[in-house]
């Protein structure tokens, strides 16, 4: 049956190395729980893969997309980021109620004094010494 499957889908997808890809990353899908647009009919998953592709129920640019989408590593946005001097002008521009929301909240920092530092330091306890290092 699968055979035949094949036949069916090089309509479809024309290079069989592709048909490959996309029918494993398929029957990888309905092995997750991924619901099937066919009835299975006592078929394995790479089977119902191949028949779904061969009855258009799954377009192959959809399922290729999803498998380049679901290989990538890193995916980029892209949606523009603003400029750190647009940003400047814009709180310029802010009206006086408007001034304390768009400033970003200042950074503090705990300090110490030298003196606190090296208090701090001869209050330690070394580590025990041992043979095994």
């Amino acid at each position: 049956m699968a055979r035949v499957t094949v036949e069916d889908c090089i309509d479809k997808v024309e290079n069989r190395f592709e048909l490959v890809l996309l029918a494993s990353h398929r029957a990888r899908q309905i092995s997750q729980g991924a619901p099937i647009t066919i009835d299975r009919d006592k078929d394995k998953n790479p089977v119902v893969a191949l028949r779904e592709i061969a009855d258009e129920t799954l377009s192959p640019d959809d399922l290729k997309e999803d498998l380049i989408h679901s290989l990538q590593k890193h995916v980029e946005v892209d949606e523009p980021e603003q400029e750190p001097s647009s940003m400047l002008s814009n709180t310029g521009t802010a009206g006086k109620g408007d001034e304390e929301d768009e400033l970003p909240e200042t950074l503090t920092f705990d300090q110490m004094s030298e003196e606190e530092l090296l208090a701090g330091i001869e209050g330690l306890v070394p580590p025990e010494k041992s043979d095994d290092y």
